[in-house]
């Protein structure tokens, strides 16, 4: 493999881990900190009739979850393309 293929390699799973460190981070932010540290905080508002920090912690890290899935997915077939190892 030529150097410059080796630092491209660098250069896409550097930023590949960098967004999956970021997703992570707002993930675990949305489920242990929204629905676990900041309930009691959170549950003063209604949300739908529901407690906010009950509504985190039972479907809202979830619906962030697969937002962030989705949102993955797309940035990575970006990365893909822009560093010329995509698929299709």
């Amino acid at each position: 493999m030529s150097t410059e293929k080796q630092q491209a390699a660098r250069a896409y799973w550097k930023e590949n881990l960098r967004w999956m460190l970021v997703l992570l981070a707002i993930w675990f932010l949305v489920s242990f900190g929204f629905g676990i540290l900041l309930v009691d905080s959170l549950n003063t508002i209604s949300f739908f009739g529901t407690p906010l920090g009950f509504w985190f912690a039972q479907q809202g890290s979830i619906y962030v979850f697969v937002l962030e899935i989705f949102f993955y997915v797309w940035k990575m077939n970006q990365l893909d393309r822009k560093y010329d190892v995509h698929e299709d």
